[in-house]
């Protein structure tokens, strides 16, 4: 009889740890394990069980990640780490598999693999086609206008807004809309650029809606500035055929309504529980103006969906178990 994985969800009780630990705990193929919580910050006893199973799945900040990784020692134990300790590092693989060809191969074989982060996988779904294919120029501005769900800010804004809804009793939002990073230089903007294949950062301007969880990642593309801009259908085409043989990644078809509510609204929360990332295409070829938008669940294919493909693939597994 095989041996069955053993996986360690380093951090369960987070927003993401959770979620993790929702997906993988009524799988028969695998085994997860657990520390006490007594001994949570016992370096000792995590650093005898992250060496004594097959994957850890990091799901903590990222000192705490770096922490974890400097406990290491059996060269046959896989990290995915769950912050954004590791993005860029040199020596970690990129967990988003459909960014390249050959990604999952590479994810596949490696030892320590970074989750993408949110933000970064609706806007390389969108842009990095492009980029790969010479429709655009790596110097071209770019503008990353996005709003998740509050689930994305852990469980401290998770819990800010459910005491706002207390505060509203069934009234107007206090908080619908807000966008933060108003200083630049948010965390996710290094990964942006780093896979994106972009020469200078994009401007990136992220909002927070009164929904729990859900995401759009919006990417306008002012084509007036080039000499012989591509038309919409091309950077369509481009973009469906970047994915075509892509489970997760959904091209919707061109200028297409049907997925817009009463035709003209494309809400936030649609893929909410699945592992699905959307991408549209809207363009006025007379105008020069086309818009990327890229529509997930920040909890799944932005965070925990995504773990557990990235762990399929790290044990062999078919990439789809558990995830839909």
């Amino acid at each position: 009889m095989t041996t069955k994985p053993k996986i360690f969800i380093d951090g369960e009780s987070g927003t993401t740890g959770l979620e993790i630990y929702s997906r993988l705990n009524q799988r028969d193929d695998i085994e997860l394990v657990s520390i006490e919580a007594s001994k949570r910050k016992d370096a000792n006893e995590r650093a005898k069980l992250i060496n004594a199973v097959d994957v850890v799945i990091l799901c903590l900040p990222d000192d705490a990640a770096r922490e974890a990784v400097s406990l290491v020692s059996n060269t046959r134990v896989k990290i995915l780490d769950a912050s954004t300790a590791y993005r860029t590092a040199i020596d970690w693989v990129y967990g988003f598999p459909e960014l390249n060809p050959g990604q999952r191969e590479k994810i596949a074989s490696a030892q320590f693999v970074s989750n993408p982060g949110c933000y970064p996988t609706g806007f390389l779904a969108c842009i990095r086609p492009l980029i790969a294919k010479g429709l655009l120029n790596s110097n071209f501005p770019i503008t990353v206008n996005a709003v998740s769900g509050y689930s994305g800010g852990g469980k401290n804004l998770i819990k800010q807004y459910h005491a706002f809804h207390e505060q509203q009793a069934g009234a107007e939002s206090l908080y619908p809309y807000g966008i933060y990073g108003l200083q630049f230089g948010h965390k996710h903007v290094k990964e942006m650029q780093h896979y994106s294949g972009l020469a200078s950062p994009p401007l990136f301007i992220p909002a927070v809606g009164d929904f729990e969880q859900g995401m759009l990642v919006q990417v306008p593309l002012p084509l007036g500035t080039l000499d012989n801009p591509p038309s919409g259908e091309v950077i369509h085409e481009a973009i469906a055929n970047y994915y075509q043989s892509e489970k997760f990644v959904q091209v919707v078809p061109f200028q297409d309504s049907t997925l817009l509510r009463d035709g003209t609204f494309l809400d936030a929360i649609a893929l909410n529980g699945t592992n699905f990332v959307q991408v549209f295409v809207f363009a006025n070829d007379t105008t020069k103006e086309v818009l990327l938008v890229a529509r997930l669940d920040n909890l799944g294919k932005g965070a925990s969906g995504a773990a557990v493909q990235n762990l399929n693939i790290m044990l062999g597994f078919p990439e789809e178990l558990g995830l839909s």
